[in-house]
């Protein structure tokens, strides 16, 4: 049916609401829309614009369509005007959640300037508020100031916050630092296995951090005695 595409998106919409725990209700507030809207797309029920698929994207955190370019590469630029001037440009979400975890590294005062406001941000912000470590909205909530404890409280880890980010497993590093051995829930609230994060292991194991994965949880134990030099020869 020529209409087949409405259904197959309608239903990435739907997966991607009910992985992020959002009810038709909430999606339709965040779009400024009504909730039987909500369900036509979800459904496949109504034509939906490449702009709407974007909004939905971004309400949800989650890339629905990825648009590739089959066109050329490359492009030459002919002219002899000069260019001056300056651009703002926006927040990389990546950089900002990979910065918020290596914050760990840093035992004093770390300010993130032009932190974007999404919601991996927000996850990110309430596990490491629930290990004990400060974080504010400073220069009227443009940057973020970051001050962790001189202990870390992995005890009290908010594994509700933790199990619903992937990024949580960018701990690793920054904590093998600063303890010999800790726990952290599994990523993403699915059971990925040591597997998924092999790439991760690769990179840490020369710093001598072990993982296994049992029952929910990543556990973490650090060799000291092994350094990147002695793995390396």
């Amino acid at each position: 049916m020529a209409d087949d595409y409405l259904v197959r998106i309608g239903r990435l919409i739907r997966d991607a609401r009910q992985h992020r725990g959002w009810t038709q209700t909430q999606l339709a507030e965040a779009l400024a829309t009504s909730q039987s809207a909500v369900n036509r797309i979800e459904r496949g029920n109504q034509n939906i614009s490449l702009e709407m698929i974007a909004r939905i994207g971004e309400a949800l955190d989650s890339e629905i369509v990825s648009l590739g370019y089959a066109g050329p590469m490359h492009l030459r630029v002919v002219g002899r005007r000069r260019l001056s001037g300056a651009i703002d440009v926006k927040t990389s979400k990546n950089a900002c959640v990979a910065l918020l975890c290596a914050s760990l590294l840093n035992k004093g005062r770390t300010v993130l300037r032009r932190v974007a406001r999404i919601e991996e941000v927000f996850r990110l912000l309430e596990v490491l508020n629930s290990i004990g470590v400060r974080t504010r909205w400073i220069n009227e909530g443009v940057d973020l100031e970051i001050v962790p404890p001189a202990e870390l409280d992995m005890e009290s880890i908010d594994a509700e916050a933790a199990i619903r980010t992937r990024s949580i497993i960018m701990f690793l590093g920054p904590l093998l630092h600063r303890m010999d051995r800790f726990r952290l829930p599994y990523a993403g609230g699915c059971d990925l296995g040591t597997r998924t994060i092999e790439p991760h292991m690769i990179a840490l194991r020369r710093f001598g951090l072990d993982v296994t994965a049992t029952e929910g949880i990543y556990h973490a134990q650090v060799e000291r005695s092994v350094s990147p030099a002695a793995r390396s020869s």
